[in-house]
């Protein structure tokens, strides 16, 4: 499974019932329960990093980034969106891009 495809899943339970999937009641909860949800979860993978666990934090990692495309499905943020953004960040050196926020 790609994040594409994790994308897509997350989306076509955008409006389904709270019920059938986590996913759903997630969803359902709004923006502010899957931020919540986000950062709890990429908290547990620093914690698992600084503790050095590499089984841990490959389990945690995978709960972010599912926690990161279902907070960007509440907020109607696209992946495809999110993928564009570093696209165009690829030829610019990290310092001179973060310089450019201003």
């Amino acid at each position: 499974m790609t994040l594409n495809d994790l994308a897509a899943t997350i989306a076509s339970r955008k409006n389904a019932d709270p019920d059938s999937s986590w996913t759903a009641k997630l969803l359902s909860q709004g923006p502010e329960k899957c931020a919540e949800k986000f950062g709890e979860e990429a908290i547990e993978a620093i914690i698992e990093a600084v503790k050095g666990d590499q089984a841990a934090l490959t389990a945690e990692a995978a709960d972010v980034l599912y926690h990161l495309l279902v907070m960007l499905a509440a907020c109607d943020v696209s992946l495809d969106d999110v993928l564009q953004v570093l696209a165009n960040r690829q030829s610019t050196s990290g310092i001179a891009e973060k310089a450019s926020r201003g």
